[in-house]
């Protein structure tokens, strides 16, 4: 799933689309030399080290390219928990894009490992999703991870000792921040 070679390109096409979204421009279009396979890519924002804003797709149909087009202008305006993105804080902005590889279920749990899984619970029609390094950022540990991706998902905490489904990813992580 290496996209190292391409990291810069994407980065650079990201803050392209976020900027056009925040000024109400076009945003760019996605090079056709650019052709990378993917199961789902994350843009996540954070202003000042706090995060700002973060939407993905586990859809890996559209090509990465121009999924990441799409996210990083929806990201300035259309994740629920955030004001929209103003002009004024684009300084103040850093991008940083997550590529999903595809997800497998997990048998037992004690096979998670923090920092390098992000973990997606599902029961009936919810759906929790947290990425590989939202663990390590909050110092949790495995259990910790399973109940707040159960909260996420609208379930009670202890929903993946219940029978909900518990499925994990790896992520290539990159941002502007190196």
């Amino acid at each position: 799933m290496t996209i190292a070679a391409d990291r810069e390109r994407l980065l650079r096409l990201a803050r392209a689309a976020l900027i056009a979204r925040v000024r109400s421009e076009r945003r760019p279009e996605p090079p056709n030399d650019l052709q990378i396979a993917a199961s789902g890519a994350f843009v996540t924002l954070y202003c000042r080290d706090e995060l700002r804003g973060c939407l993905g797709t586990l859809d890996g149909r559209p090509p990465l390219v121009e999924a990441i087009v799409r996210l990083a202008g929806d990201v300035a305006r259309e994740d629920y928990r955030f004001k929209p993105l103003r002009v004024d804080e684009l300084d103040d902005i850093h991008l940083e894009i997550s590529v999903l590889s595809a997800p497998e279920i997990v048998i037992d749990p004690a096979e998670i490992v923090v920092g390098r899984d992000g973990l997606i619970v599902e029961d009936g029609t919810r759906k929790g999703l947290l990425l590989p390094q939202v663990a390590p950022e909050h110092g949790w540990d495995r259990e910790a991870f399973l109940n707040h991706t159960c909260v996420k998902a609208g379930l009670p905490p202890d929903a993946w000792r219940k029978g909900a489904t518990i499925w994990r990813f790896h992520a290539e992580v990159f941002s502007e921040r190196g």
